[in-house]
Formats: C-alpha cells, sequence, structure tokens
C-alpha cells in the first residue's frame, strides 16, 4: 500500500501478535464470547493495551486480571463489565462493592473503567427511538426488518 495509512484484514492470531493497541467493537455472539482469553492474551505483544467498548463477555475477566499481574497485558480500558448490570445502572454509592472480580480490576493503576453508558446521549436515544419507529412502521406495513432469530 503506497499510502501513508494503509489497512488490511488480518486474522485474529496476526492481529493480536502485530498490535500494541487491540480495541473491541463487536457484537457478543456464541463465537465471540470471551474472545480474548488466556489463549488470546497470550498471543499478544507483552505490555499491549486492550479497550472493550464493545460488550463485557467478549473478555474472560479473570485471564485478564492474570495477564495485568504478569505484565503480559499492560493497559486495560473497559466501558463494559460482564456482570454490569449487577453494578452500574443504579446508584449502589452506599453499599460495599460485592464483585470481587471488579474490586480486583480497581486495584491496578493501570486500569480504568467507566460505566457503560454511551447510549445515553440525546442523539444516541433520539436514533434509538426513531428507529424502533421505522421498524413498527414497516412491520405494519408487512416488510419488517432487522429481525433477530433465534
Amino acid at each position: 500500500c503506497a499510502l501513508p495509512i494503509c489497512a488490511r484484514y488480518l486474522s485474529l492470531p496476526e492481529l493480536l501478535a502485530q498490535s500494541q493497541i487491540i480495541s473491541l467493537h463487536c457484537p457478543l455472539t456464541t463465537q465471540s464470547k470471551h474472545l480474548i482469553n488466556s489463549a488470546t492474551l497470550a498471543q499478544m505483544q507483552p505490555g499491549a493495551m486492550l479497550i472493550n467498548t464493545g460488550r463485557g463477555a467478549l473478555v474472560d475477566t479473570p485471564a485478564l486480571i492474570e495477564a495485568l499481574k504478569s505484565g503480559q497485558l499492560g493497559y486495560l480500558g473497559l466501558d463494559v463489565y460482564e456482570e454490569e448490570a449487577k453494578l452500574f445502572f443504579e446508584d449502589r454509592s452506599d453499599q460495599p462493592l460485592q464483585d470481587d472480580v471488579l474490586a480486583r480490576l480497581l486495584t491496578f493503576p493501570n486500569v480504568i473503567i467507566t460505566a457503560h453508558q454511551a447510549f445515553l446521549t440525546r442523539e444516541a436515544l433520539g436514533a434509538i427511538a426513531q428507529t424502533t419507529l421505522d421498524n413498527i412502521a414497516r412491520w405494519a406495513q408487512g416488510s419488517p426488518q432487522n429481525l433477530v432469530e433465534g
């Protein structure tokens, strides 16, 4: 590629081995659950940074802790957490943290965890409402979209 910035598809092992920063923005499926685990963490460059803004269960959190302790994972940023529904969606500031895994993550100086609230902007909520209304209108017209089959 002659351009200063070039993009190409890589296999997951190639991506992990070549990247210093890995940012997850994928949906959670049966295939992607714990996509990042002890085996994939071992394939990363020592000291790499991992950021997950997709879904909490894309990563195996206990494996992250082990990789942080060993230095294999150098930095971690989480906007999502596998057990977030039990923690972040109501005020629990007057209660002790009951999640030992999250409590351990919070002890690392090279870890940043934010509450998953990107959807809570005026623009995002407006887009969600518009998509919902569009889906209802299409369904009423007999041409539904965005169907989830299970």
